[in-house]
């Protein structure tokens, strides 16, 4: 094989290539993804995808000048390595290194930074209309997958760009839907030759000469009817015509001189135009074309088998398994329980649902507001729905949760999987601010489990609960404990004291308990007697649990993997500002006032200090400060009633 891929340092470089020098460096870059991903993880599938498609782009489009903008940016690999990143391409996803997603600090070629779907045409349709208004040059291109379309937000952002008639195009990166290779090879012909330079001026002369007469109107009329007549049989595009885009395609995603010919034709057409391109999630890697959906987003694998590389030490199962068994087994005892996710039923764990009972499993696709007012719609009914979504995801759908659930007060339960922080993908994955957002709701209840046992109970506790609950759970393994066979509904509102002491109280939600007592334990070795609560509930509050252990003991601590910013520690300071307290003074730990970078979790938690060591100096500083009169740190608080 060549070695063109270390002589790429933007993409002025691919212009002076061969289409077939091109095709080798596909085969190149493929290796480079496939080898890097097996060491790092990341998202394998669909940057393999996508590499003859990232080429013909940068080929043809003069970047940064014009805008390439990825939809999500999982698929967006092949663009790094093209665009200056290819000696760092092997810190993709580590700890002050390059991103798995496109980020416009790294790069002058990422021009949106990206992580979630269907954002994309809305981004580029506003980059195109201030071009336009500020009368600048550049053409503007939004590469949206399949999955992505399924967004209400992706066909607003087409029914207004329909409307503006600004200069835009969209590749729609289709990489599931079968069309037979007759008519996609026919289609593909037709919109290609449509839409040639020469094509578009001879359409634009011939519509110009006969709307000069009422009778060449009614020819051209006729004409274009029979154009649309003949795309519409053949393609799947009329539906982006009625959009008013003009639609080319479908055409193949792994023939360069394909892919070139058809994008160097539509840089010459007027108005918003949508490019239908199919391709093979996980191209040229065999275990990745079998089984496209395992190799999405995966850890570090062997190349030879593609099999995930498996730890030296044996892990207790992820939250998300424990979930996803646990649904089923409610599901069986209650007939009423149904499953919702948006596009992701492996990666929340509905899997399980879906292979049991798949009649009470429903994919939306990726549409978190319609999910829940489709869950809502279901417990109108009188069915449990129970919707699982990603803690960052379900951040899309507020304007619903509090609308169309909590208003009306419908027992819908969120799962919240990946709450807190999730490592590697970074900022746009972190789930650090569902606390905040959820618990300001009424009607609302809001739970966290220290463990996978208690995961659990809480979903039994959810389920039982006649009205809107949310369960928070991390990405990840639990811990190891024992699973009770025997479910149990939890009393909502009630804390659990874990250990006495009486020098300072440690409140802490979710898995960050476990950090509490271990930090507890190396206190109590250095002479401090400290409290620890499971406070479970960060809605409703044990507010007489927290006024009692306030009253005994004046110190406490709080711990939470979300935002500080009203989040579980402002909880607690509102709730002892409310009470009868005077002289308190609580320290609140958790995520400062800033987005979190990417990073493996444990060294994320040191690095904002929420692992056990910090912990343990954290509440020696702040009783050493106390006593010795010291100034105090800006995140501690003392209360007083006036």
């Amino acid at each position: 094989m060549s070695c063109l891929l270390k002589n790429i340092d933007s993409p002025q470089d691919l212009k002076k290539l061969s289409q077939d020098e091109l095709t080798d460096l596909a085969k190149e870059i493929r290796k480079t993804i496939v080898t890097t991903v097996s060491e790092k993880g990341g998202h394998l599938a669909p940057s393999l995808g996508v590499v003859e498609l990232t080429l013909a782009l940068h080929y043809c489009f003069d970047s940064p000048k014009d805008k390439i903008i990825w939809d999500v940016g999982h698929q967006s690999y092949a663009h790094k390595l093209i665009t200056g990143r290819r000696d760092r391409f092997s810190t993709l996803r580590q700890q002050d290194g390059i991103s798995g997603f496109p980020k416009r600090a790294e790069s002058e070629h990422d021009i949106l930074d990206t992580g979630h779907s269907s954002t994309s045409i809305s981004a580029a349709l506003g980059i195109t209309t201030a071009i336009s208004l500020q009368e600048k040059e550049g053409k503007v291109v939004a590469v949206i997958g399949d999955g992505s379309m399924t967004a209400g937000m992706a066909f607003e952002a087409l029914n207004n760009a329909g409307h503006l008639r600004k200069d835009l195009i969209v590749v729609l990166n289709d990489n599931e839907m079968s069309i037979s290779p007759n008519v996609g090879a026919l289609s593909s012909f037709l919109s290609r030759k449509l839409t040639s330079r020469l094509a578009t001026k001879l359409k634009r002369d011939l519509e110009s000469f006969l709307k000069r007469s009422e009778v060449g109107e009614n020819i051209w009329q006729v004409l274009k009817k029979s154009e649309d007549s003949l795309k519409s049989l053949l393609t799947p595009g009329m539906l982006f015509e009625a959009l008013q885009f003009e639609y080319v395609g479908p055409i193949p995603g792994h023939h360069i001189d394909t892919l070139i010919e058809t994008f160097e034709n539509v840089k010459n057409v007027p108005g918003p135009v949508l490019v239908h391109v199919l391709t093979k999630k996980g191209k040229g890697y065999g275990p990745a074309e079998k089984h496209p959906d395992l190799f999405h987003g995966l850890g570090p694998f062997d190349i030879k088998t593609g099999k995930p590389k498996k730890p030296s030490v044996p892990k207790p199962p992820s939250y998300t398994e424990i979930f996803g068994q646990t649904v089923v087994r409610l599901a069986k005892e209650d007939p009423k329980i149904v499953g919702i996710t948006a596009a992701m039923p492996a990666g929340t764990g509905l899997k399980a649902l879906q292979e049991a009972m798949p009649d009470r499993f429903f994919d939306v696709g990726i549409a978190e507001q319609h999910a829940v007012t489709f869950a809502a719609g279901m417990a109108l009914e009188g069915m449990k729905p129970i919707v699982a979504i990603y803690s960052t995801f379900l951040q899309r759908a507020f304007d619903q949760i509090i609308h169309d659930v909590c208003l009306t007060n419908l027992p819908v339960v969120f799962a919240l999987d990946r709450g807190g922080l999730v490592g590697d993908d970074g900022p746009t994955h972190h789930g650090v601010f569902d606390l905040s957002y959820l618990r300001m709701i009424p009607n609302m209840v809001v739970m966290a489990p220290k463990d996978e046992n208690e995961l659990q109970h809480m979903l039994f506790t959810a389920v039982k609960h006649d009205g809107p609950a949310a369960v928070r759970y991390p990405r990840g393994n639990g811990i190891g404990v024992s699973l009770d066979w025997q479910l149990k509904e939890l009393e909502i509102g009630k804390a659990e004291v874990l250990k006495e002491g009486e020098d300072v109280a440690i409140w802490a939600i979710g898995h960050h308990v476990h950090t509490a007592l271990l930090a507890a334990e190396e206190l109590e070795s250095q002479g401090i007697k400290a409290a620890v609560i499971n406070a479970r509930f960060v809605k409703p509050l044990d507010k007489p649990l927290l006024k009692d252990m306030a009253k005994a003991c004046k110190f406490i601590v709080t711990i939470e993997e979300n935002a500080l910013m009203g989040g579980f520690g402002s909880a607690v300071l509102e709730a002892l500002s409310e009470a009868d307290i005077s002289g308190v003074k609580v320290k609140r730990l958790g995520l400062p006032d800033r987005f979190i970078e990417h990073g493996s979790q444990q060294l994320l938690r040191k690095q904002v200090g929420l692992d056990v060591d910090s912990v343990v100096s954290a509440c020696k500083d702040f009783l050493g400060n106390v006593a010795s009169g010291q100034a105090e740190s800006p995140r501690v608080h003392t209360l007083s009633v006036q």
